[in-house]
């Protein structure tokens, strides 16, 4: 073999950010002036050189080159021992070349950052806080987290004691700070505290400086400022309504109070049933058609002290019994077309010698028109007069029958203006109303 290679030292240490060289001897035993170039091998070829990059030599001659070793101060480059190796390549075929080998051992560094998340916290039991430690040297590290606080008033405490970083990560931990009392209600207080983050120290060094961060806790009242102002003003707002509601509200309402009982209201509320059993009142309506009017009562006369008793027998009293009444009914449907004027239909033709006493009354709209409906008794007074767009089916009923005399007529009109639509069936042309009549036909004549 014509060439030789050697390292002063077979190890080395590196301090990242500086600078650290080791000497290569190289000796060409060989008969030819020969050129050699450098490589390095291995973790630390990245930060790593040979000066000069190539070297020529004489035959039997020999020099020596630096490997400089240039470690970043940077977490990317562990602290520790790494292998390298440095090979001396000759630029002719025929020679080989040759790989010295050696050890270069990253020296430890510590470089620390702190930050305090939020720096001021706010709240009525606790502050929350999270302090985030960055270990940016290149070896692991477990740092010691102390707090202090700045008053008496309010207690500091980490959630741990210490913290292990990894090179180039961060690591978090919780910081509360509890105040000694309670705050009721006031103005709120104020707590300050340091968080302390100390790194180890390396052997055979002096510690590094720790981390300071300075950071705030204010303390709420657990009563806002605004709440006296508001239960006072609750308290005013109650008062008003109140003497709103005595000083115009609850007068007014006796007053239509008063004026609802009327005599009328009253002879209504009083009177009690008449001789044929039934109750005095007029008519009332069934349903949501019903109708209603006031009664008369009858005064009953007094006998005086000087009245005699009549012997003859009076003509009421001979007169013959009417016969009884006779259940009677009656009905009529009337259609009608829009716009072709209102269209009559006669229910009941009341029979000579007899009177009948309407007391029930059925009106049906099964189409859902829309429309008038006037029905009319004796002489053409009226009974009812009705919306169809009001009802489907609607009844009445009467307790004080209406009469109708010999001759007269019970008859619906109905004027249509909107023909309706029945759900799930043709739609008709023309308005349909019904009407159903109940009552008796008493005669006339004993």
């Amino acid at each position: 073999m014509s060439l030789t290679a050697s390292l002063d030292a077979s190890s080395v240490t590196a301090v990242p950010g500086e600078e650290t060289s080791l000497p290569l001897q190289v000796r060409n035993s060989g008969t030819t002036v020969e050129e050699y170039r450098f490589e390095v091998a291995g973790a630390c070829a990245a930060w790593t050189t040979v000066e000069p990059a190539t070297l020529s030599l004489y035959p039997g001659s020999a020099e020596t080159v630096q490997v400089t070793f240039r470690p970043p101060r940077d977490p990317s480059v562990p602290a520790g021992e790494t292998p390298f190796g440095v090979r001396v390549v000759p630029t002719s075929d025929h020679a080989e070349p040759v790989v010295p080998e050696g050890r270069v051992t990253v020296a430890p560094f510590t470089e620390v950052t702190a930050e305090l998340v939020p720096r001021g916290s706010h709240g009525v039991l606790r502050g929350a806080h999270k302090i985030a430690v960055d270990n940016r040297g290149n070896a692991p590290l477990t740092v010691t987290l102390t707090a202090r606080s700045g008053t008496e008033r309010a207690g500091v405490t980490f959630t741990r004691p210490e913290l292990r970083v990894e090179p180039g990560r961060a690591a978090f931990a919780e910081l509360r700070v509890k105040p000694a009392k309670r705050l009721w209600r006031g103005t709120p207080v104020l707590h300050t505290f340091q968080a302390v983050v100390a790194p180890p120290a390396p052997e055979g060094e002096e510690p590094p400086a720790p981390v300071v961060l300075d950071g705030s806790y204010q303390q709420e009242a657990i009563l806002p400022r605004w709440l006296p102002r508001a239960l006072i003003l609750a308290f005013v707002l109650a008062l008003i309504l109140t003497g709103f509601w005595y000083g115009m509200l609850r007068p007014a309402v006796k007053s239509a109070a008063r004026e609802a009982i009327t005599p009328e209201v009253i002879a209504s509320a009083t009177s009690g049933p008449d001789r044929s059993g039934g109750q005095t009142g007029g008519q009332t309506g069934g349903g949501s058609g019903g109708a209603s009017a006031t009664p008369t009562p009858t005064p009953t006369p007094t006998p005086t002290a000087s009245a005699k008793p009549s012997t003859k027998p009076s003509a009421k009293a001979t007169a013959k019994p009417l016969p009884p009444a006779e259940p009677s009914s009656a009905q009529v449907q009337v259609r009608d077309s829009v716009g072709g004027g209102s269209r009559s239909g006669t229910a009941l033709t009341v029979p000579a010698g007899k009177t009948f006493r309407l007391t029930d009354i059925l009106v049906q709209n099964p189409q859902g028109d829309a429309g008038t409906v006037v029905i009319t008794g004796d002489g053409g007074s009226r009974i009812l007069t009705l919306a169809l767009e009001n009802f489907r089916d609607s009844d009445y009923h009467f307790v004080t029958p209406i009469l109708v005399p010999a001759g007269g007529q019970v008859t619906m009109t109905v004027d249509c203006r909107k023909v309706g639509r029945p759900v799930n069936a043709p739609a008709p042309s023309r308005c349909a109303q019904s009407l159903f009549l109940g009552g008796t036909l008493q005669s006339t004549k004993p």
